[in-house]
């Protein structure tokens, strides 16, 4: 996840399984700026993937907003403008039920200008990178908490980590 200068935004879906993950059974649903209604997308399935679009096992796809760099645009598999300002929640769901495989913000009220991500940062302003040692998706609560931590978080406009996936940081 990448909330950068201008439109240097993005958001990688990583397959940890030794199977093809058909995105075609996901969505990615989202608030804007808080939820409207505590604990209801206020955009179910707002990003889309057609029919047959799958990731390999330990490959990204990554969605990214269509004006973001070239080097963000050189690994972006889906363009999708409505990317996080920080403080927007983002999750991937299922299509089917709308179940929240994984998420990113917190689905309350709007945070201001973002949520604190494991007492390192927040998600404005700031690149998040996965542990390697997580190979499934968790409640945002638990994901960002500094005694449960997740992520690793990288300063404005760091898009080192783009593309691939486990990584344990520098």
């Amino acid at each position: 996840y990448a909330e950068g200068s201008s439109n240097n935004k993005y958001l990688e879906i990583y397959n940890a399984d030794d199977d093809v993950v058909y995105l075609g059974d996901y969505s990615i649903s989202t608030c804007n700026g808080g939820c409207d209604s505590a604990m209801c997308f206020d955009f179910i399935n707002n990003v889309e993937f057609s029919n047959g679009t799958v990731i390999s096992p330990g490959d990204v796809y990554v969605i990214c907003h269509g004006s973001s760099d070239d080097f963000i645009l050189a690994e972006c598999d889906q363009y999708f403008t409505y990317l996080s300002n920080g403080n927007d929640a983002m999750a991937l769901t299922q299509l089917s039920t709308g179940g929240i495989i994984d998420i990113i913000g917190d689905m309350g009220d709007n945070p201001g200008d973002g949520w604190d991500v494991c007492g390192e940062g927040d998600t404005k302003d700031n690149t998040l990178v996965r542990i390697a040692s997580v190979t499934e998706g968790n409640e945002w609560t638990v994901s960002s908490e500094a005694s449960t931590c997740e992520w690793i978080v990288y300063g404005n406009n760091t898009w080192d980590y783009l593309g691939s996936h486990p990584h344990d940081g520098d």
